[in-house]
């Protein structure tokens, strides 16, 4: 199993360079990967915010080995184009350490209601799906061509290419079934969010069916601050420590500094 921190960009945790430090410390502490949050609001009430693809820049130049990237983008409120360069540009930086994180967002409170973003989230599932079309086929830097509802490229080639031959892709899930699930099995990874250790087998079972490979080689990556041993023994392979971005920095500092968990 694996183990990361899943950082908050809000908060305590909303400084670039103390974010940076904190990655430093948690990559010498040992753990796999350092994935930032992505809001532009939160429904808590005004607050310091990093923009996150600032965060992981400045995260990738003070480190040389964890697993980097937002997790998770909503992609609908994000142009795809923008994510695809941001990729590749931060995929150079890193030296082929991005992975991205890809979600529908949160429906309640300020974030897609008060910037005039797109509401309704079985749209938004339509642009993440669109979005995703389009980023894969940037990442091989070859002429993208696309005609959807919502996109529109014409024969568009994105150099340079990522490091890596494909950036892994995370989908973010709410539910054990349905779009979102479908969305995610043809992804390398998926992302539980709200649910728990109990339902995580219902979950994998229906990915594992829309895999012709079922979950070899894929990434189930679970994330809280509870006992990470629930999630290894229902069939995690990742486990994030959310870092608390309502406490004091120096806890966060604490958390990374001593290590993951062993066993």
């Amino acid at each position: 199993m694996k183990f990361g921190l899943h950082v908050p960009n809000f908060g305590a945790l909303s400084d670039p360079v103390a974010v940076a430090g904190l990655a430093a410390t948690a990559e010498a502490a040992g753990w796999d990967g350092f994935f930032l949050w992505d809001h532009v609001a939160r429904p808590e009430g005004v607050f310091p915010m990093l923009e996150p693809w600032i965060g992981l820049a400045a995260v990738a130049a003070r480190t040389e080995r964890v697993r980097i990237g937002p997790l998770v983008t909503p992609l609908a409120r994000r142009r795809p184009w923008n994510v695809a360069r941001q990729v590749a540009s931060l995929d150079h930086l890193s030296g082929g350490r991005v992975t991205l994180g890809v979600g529908l967002g949160v429906s309640r409170g300020p974030e897609f209601r008060d910037f005039g973003e797109e509401a309704d989230p079985r749209v938004r599932g339509d642009m993440l799906d669109e979005g995703l079309a389009i980023i894969r086929a940037a990442g091989r830097g070859t002429p993208v061509t696309h005609a959807g509802a919502h996109y529109r490229l014409d024969a568009l080639a994105f150099q340079p290419p990522p490091v890596q031959a494909a950036v892994p892709i995370w989908g973010a899930t709410e539910r054990t079934g349905g779009r979102p699930v479908r969305r995610a099995a043809a992804l390398d990874g998926v992302f539980p969010v709200g649910l728990g250790p109990s339902q995580l087998p219902d979950l994998l079972a229906n990915v594992a069916r829309l895999r012709p490979g079922g979950l070899d080689g894929y990434d189930v990556v679970a994330g809280g601050t509870g006992d990470w041993r629930d999630w290894r023994d229902a069939g995690a392979t990742w486990w994030l420590r959310v870092l608390p971005w309502s406490r004091p920095f120096g806890e966060s500092e604490r958390i990374a500094a001593s290590g993951p968990p062993a066993g």
